[in-house]
């Protein structure tokens, strides 16, 4: 696998102390928390502040905030939804520090659906035994905590130890001599003297650039999910973890065949008001399946939809709510209302056509519980990383208590390795892009990656499938090491990210023969704690091999 993309040199230098690349929850919270106590930030984002993937989040962030609840259960439905691979310590620092961050998150402006005591308002979604999840606007939660955070940064922009980067996209991770992450290479499209290719310094970065969903044809990620972050890691080195382990939402609104790009999400917490799930003959099929019927965990109610949609040979199946009625719906779900009449689909009087589509990646780049990676001076946060808290299928709602937790722990670690001079200044002239042969693909070969992808590492695998998608991947990463194949821009960048991505996962995804969680085999459908009970792992060596090894993880009490 090539080192780097293929991009002009640098053409403009900035200088911080911390670099932070990304602006959902994690990255947002790691700038705002490294703000007070360092000189100098500087925050990047692929767009502009408010469109990230937090933007997004409809169902919104569990924590064990109700007396009757204990960080215990939460760590107990935790473990479960992960099936046996979760880093337990991890899952631990998650569920104990998260209620005090979803009130520091209050205390910043975040405004919650509150209860007629005035009381955080508290749902249950799948996977959950208890009313956890805390919400805003309804169906809006993310969109509220960006709100409130990108408010937080305001008020402090003026401050001249912060700088926010727009419309950049990082290219590739700056290397010192020993390997040490120390900056980054990003492409601005702006005016004045940074605009174009430069290059930023660091005495530390910190990815936090979200997930890989437009990998595939059918995501609910926004179009800037294109596992930018993950790929340079890899290309720098960085041990990446977990990446078979996909999540597919099962209930995202059927567009149509040949529907692409970001399709809606009808959230989990619509069937947490007790909506449920028929086929076109009206008949419900969760019930017996699992002990929360169509409250189970993503993973057991996606396979379920997939078998249901292939027994019927239809391609997608019923979400009913009607029963919740109008009021309820428009009350509750006001987004998602709107968005579905929008879309000529009425949940208050119809059934709504769903069907699984990516979500969410559960692995990512392997970090250890102060969001360091396997490369000095590198961290990872949010989706982009694999904490180990997710194991093979995340927890609904995990995810932003998640980003919100270990940002702050990503910014308590630096301060003091910067305190203790652990992250040295990089003296001029030391950092460099990876050697090697580049790599870049043209914008036009997107389609065709998520094509691949979408056929044989989808909701679904096989052996046969996983190496018709490697063999098509293969002949795309030919295609990207001749150097008059694409114009460097962009979407080729992305493009060629999305190849790496995808190369990787598929990888993995042909030697795990089982099903665990979001990895779903239809030759291994069985769990095989025997052989898979454990963490894949994957580094890209600089002669450009990368290894795979296989870490067993030990029989985890849930009782």
């Amino acid at each position: 696998m090539p080192g780097r993309l293929r991009a002009p040199q640098p053409g403009w230098t900035a200088h911080a102390d911390v670099i932070v690349v990304g602006s959902g929850i994690a990255g947002l919270t790691t700038a705002l928390q490294l703000r007070q106590r360092v000189d100098r930030v500087l925050l990047v984002t692929k767009t502009v502040l408010n469109e990230g993937s937090t933007m997004w989040a409809q169902g919104g962030i569990a924590a064990a905030l109700d007396p009757a609840d204990s960080p215990e259960d939460h760590l107990r439905d935790t473990l479960v939804a992960g099936v046996g691979v979760c880093d337990v310590e991890a899952v631990r620092a998650l569920v104990t520090e998260g209620p005090g961050r979803v009130r520091e998150l209050v205390a910043l402006g975040a405004e919650f659906d509150r209860d007629a005591d005035g009381e955080i308002k508290l749902t249950r979604e799948g996977g959950h035994h208890r009313d956890r999840i805390a919400h805003a606007g309804g169906d809006a939660t993310g969109r509220e905590i960006s709100r409130a955070l990108i408010a937080a940064l305001r008020r402090v922009q003026d401050d001249p130890g912060i700088e926010v980067i727009e419309h950049a996209l990082v290219l590739d991770l700056l290397l010192d001599d020993t390997g040490r992450a120390c900056g980054v290479t990003l492409h601005v499209i702006g005016e004045g003297q940074r605009d174009g290719v430069g290059a930023a310094r660091a005495r530390a970065v910190v990815l936090a650039t979200g997930g890989l969903g437009q990998v595939y044809a059918a995501t609910t990620n926004p179009s800037v999910a294109t596992g930018d972050g993950l790929a340079a890691a890899l290309r720098a080195g960085a041990e990446i973890a977990d990446v078979e382990f996909v999540q597919f939402h099962p209930t995202v609104l059927w567009l149509g065949p040949g529907s692409s790009g970001q399709q809606p999400l009808i959230s989990e917490a619509v069937r947490g008001e007790g909506a449920f799930l028929v086929d076109k003959d009206g008949a419900r099929f969760m019930e017996g399946r699992h002990p929360l019927a169509d409250l189970a965990p993503r993973d057991v109610v996606a396979r379920a939809i997939v078998e249901r949609m292939r027994e019927t040979g239809e391609d997608h199946v019923y979400l009913d709510a009607r029963h919740l009625g109008a009021a309820f719906l428009e009350e509750r779900f006001p987004s998602i209302v709107a968005r579905c009449r929008e879309l000529g689909f009425d949940p208050a009087t119809e059934l709504l056509p769903v069907a699984p589509a990516q979500h969410y990646a559960s692995g990512g780049v392997r970090t250890d519980l102060h969001g360091r990676t396997t490369v000095e001076g590198l961290y990872a946060c949010g989706e982009v990383s694999c904490t180990g808290v997710h194991g093979a299928n995340r927890l609904a709602s995990n995810s932003l208590l998640e980003g919100l937790v270990f940002a702050h722990r990503i910014a308590d670690d630096i301060t003091a390795r910067l305190a203790a001079g652990e992250l040295p200044p990089v003296p001029a002239g030391e950092a460099g892009r990876p050697k090697g042969p580049a790599t870049l693909l043209p914008e036009t070969a997107r389609v065709e990656v998520q094509a691949a992808m979408t056929r044989g590492s989808g909701a679904v695998r096989t052996a046969e499938s996983t190496a018709a998608t490697a063999l098509a991947l293969a002949a795309l990463a030919e295609r990207s090491l001749d150097e008059s194949a694409a114009e460097p821009g962009p979407q080729a960048w992305e493009t060629t990210n999305l190849l790496q991505v995808g190369q990787l996962l598929t990888h993995l995804a042909a030697r795990r023969e089982e099903t665990r969680g979001g990895h779903v085999r239809d030759d291994f459908r069985d769990l095989d704690d025997e052989h898979w009970r454990g963490n894949q792992r994957a580094t890209r060596s600089r002669d450009g091999s990368v290894t795979t090894t296989f870490h067993p993880v030990a029989a985890q009490d849930i009782s």
